[in-house]
């Protein structure tokens, strides 16, 4: 580690951690990350031009209500979609689908607040953390874990491959049988779920069962993170960068491609511990993300880094242009918009690294 001009060790480097993130942990995270602890129905700010925003706030706060009885099971359960006096089966589940940047993660956040339930009876985490947490436990002991909860919200739901159909369409099958009430986020409608990815068409059982178990809630709108903003701003210069990375404390500073080689060998479950500790990330030379597999991998760190906001400083080229057309047109494009929008608003906050 180099040392700095004002006496402090410089900047630590990604590259050079390799994290071990014990099952236990898993679990215990299964929180809203740190940008979501704080927010909650009341502190969302619907857009007037999009009345799906506030319905949304509306039919979410009604499911929280729904979830006040002794357990998930029951009665309470069968009120959460009732429309007339009969209380037909039918979804134990909301999801939120919309474009990036629509509030839908505040919104899930806000109902695990919100939700009449101790912390360790209510689950939060990504599609990714999700299916990592299975890989840890195994299936069998991911529903002994999961099954006693009131909730389980999932966030940036997306089917990249068919074992994931099957693996998540299982287990999320076990824990509705167990009474446990489903929340999700996503850029697709459940029944498109896989679609452009592989082939969906297979596994259109699998699918069809996930889509059964959620009532779609669409949420319309414009990225707020870009409402009324300028452009992403243009990049720093190697130097800039650099001499910003020696000056704050609890930077860390990466060539970029040396970081997406990295990444290839961390498995995406441990980026948010790859991140531990770390208060703004420096990246010099950025440029086009060479392939499709290190793309997904960017996009996942991308998220964790959004999740705790790290403010992202760098030089090359800007993030709008990470992500080649035939990407941004394929079945992950919004997965690579959503990264873009992201990587956009962090560095807009890492501004302030260099104007000091």
């Amino acid at each position: 580690m180099n040392g700095s001009a004002n006496g402090r060790p410089g900047p630590a480097s990604l590259c050079s951690r390799e994290p071990r993130v014990p099952a236990d942990r898993l679990v215990a995270e299964m929180v809203p990350p740190p940008r979501f602890d704080s927010v909650r129905f009341e502190t969302y700010v619907p857009d007037p031009a999009q009345p799906s925003q506030a319905e949304a706030v509306q039919v979410l706060s009604g499911f929280a209500a729904g979830l006040d009885g002794a357990g998930a099971a029951g009665g309470s359960r069968r009120r959460w979609f009732r429309r007339g006096p009969a209380a037909p089966a039918g979804p134990r589940g909301v999801y939120l689908d919309g474009g990036y940047g629509v509030g839908k993660t505040h919104l899930l956040a806000s109902l695990w607040h919100a939700t009449p339930a101790a912390p360790e009876r209510k689950a939060f985490g990504t599609f990714v953390e999700l299916t990592n947490l299975v890989g840890a436990l195994g299936f069998r002991q991911t529903v002994d874990t999961l099954k006693d909860h009131r909730l389980l919200c999932i966030d940036e739901f997306e089917l990249d491959d068919p074992g994931d159909t099957v693996l998540v369409s299982s287990l999320l099958s076990r824990l509705v049988e167990a009474g446990v009430a489903l929340a999700a986020t996503s850029n697709t409608l459940p029944g498109k779920l896989g679609e452009g990815r592989f082939a969906a068409a297979d596994f259109l059982r699998e699918i069809q069962g996930l889509s059964a178990h959620f009532r779609p809630l669409r949420i319309d709108g414009d990225d707020y993170r870009h409402r009324g903003l300028p452009e992403a701003p243009a990049p720093f210069s190697a130097d800039e960068v650099a001499r910003a990375a020696h000056r704050t404390e609890g930077a860390s500073l990466d060539d970029f491609p040396a970081l997406l080689d990295h990444l290839s060998r961390v498995h995406p479950s441990r980026y948010g511990a790859l991140c531990d500790g770390v208060r703004a990330v420096c990246l010099t030379g950025v440029g086009p993300v060479p392939d499709q597999s290190t793309a997904l991998r960017l996009v996942v760190l991308a998220d964790r880094l959004y999740d705790r906001e790290v403010p992202v400083l760098a030089s090359g080229l800007p993030f709008d242009r990470l992500f080649g057309e035939d990407m941004l047109k394929g079945g992950y494009r919004k997965k690579y918009f959503r990264a873009i929008s992201r990587l956009t608003a962090l560095a807009r906050d890492a501004g302030s690294l260099v104007a000091s």
